[in-house]
């Protein structure tokens, strides 16, 4: 069965039959919010906001091995996030949609393991931090639905909440990352640890830092925009993925 993980800008999945709502509860927390359970087009599909159903849990604060355990507890195999990120590349700016096909992980301090403590350490091969037969799931969505979407990015998952300076921007370039979020990490190998399959669905709402129209300072203005129009092309693909 597959999951939705919404973060800004999606918040409710339009186009969701809601079946059911579930508090969940975990050995590791509770997760952001309620477990959305229903149905798109007759596939099964459980949404779950990832920053509260009011956005109100920062990047750094998210519980994500609650959200994921939950997620793994209810029979889900296979784990959709949908971020809106910044283009540190010039052809990803404000409204692309891109399908990340690596990550790059600049957080620090939050909980990005499940084995810890007395549980056994366990090595998990994150070469390809996001599975490729899901990957070429959301991208035959996307041709499906006639929306265009970027094949493959390198993500750069940094700690939020504020957005980057423009040398560090400079600097993630370098790196090679290609645009730039704040929930990638642990979630992508969190899920990897407890065997869900995983991809992202980033959207491109702005220039990062020192980029484009963003040389000056971040519009917010402009994301917000930016979100509502391209949230809306980003359902459609998810409703032709499930």
């Amino acid at each position: 069965m597959l999951a939705i993980i919404g973060g800004t800008g999606l918040t409710q999945l339009a186009g969701l039959d809601v079946s059911d709502r579930r508090a969940a509860r975990t050995p590791h927390g509770k997760p952001s919010g309620l477990l959305t359970f229903g149905s798109i087009r007759g596939g099964p599909v459980v949404f779950l906001a990832r920053h509260g159903d009011a956005h109100t849990i920062a990047p750094h604060q998210i519980n994500y091995r609650a959200n994921l355990w939950a997620l793994k507890d209810q029979g889900i195999d296979k784990v959709v996030s949908v971020a809106s990120v910044g283009g540190i590349r010039a052809d990803l700016g404000p409204g692309k949609i891109v399908i990340p096909h690596q990550i790059i992980d600049y957080t620090w301090g939050r909980m990005s393991t499940f084995f810890e403590n007395e549980v056994p350490v366990k090595h998990v091969d994150f070469t390809e931090p996001y599975a490729v037969a899901l990957r070429d799931r959301l991208l035959a969505a996307a041709t499906a639905c006639g929306e265009e979407v970027v094949d493959g990015a390198v993500y750069a998952a940094t700690q939020g909440p504020r957005l980057e300076s423009a040398a560090e921007i400079d600097r993630l370039e370098r790196d090679g990352a290609d645009i730039v979020g704040m929930t990638g990490m642990p979630e992508a190998a969190l899920a990897r640890e407890i065997e869900l399959d995983y991809a992202a669905v980033a959207v491109g709402v702005n220039h990062a830092a020192g980029r484009g129209a963003s040389a000056r300072g971040v519009s917010f203005q402009q994301i917000e925009e930016v979100l509502e129009s391209a949230m809306v092309r980003v359902r459609r693909i998810i409703e032709a993925a499930a």
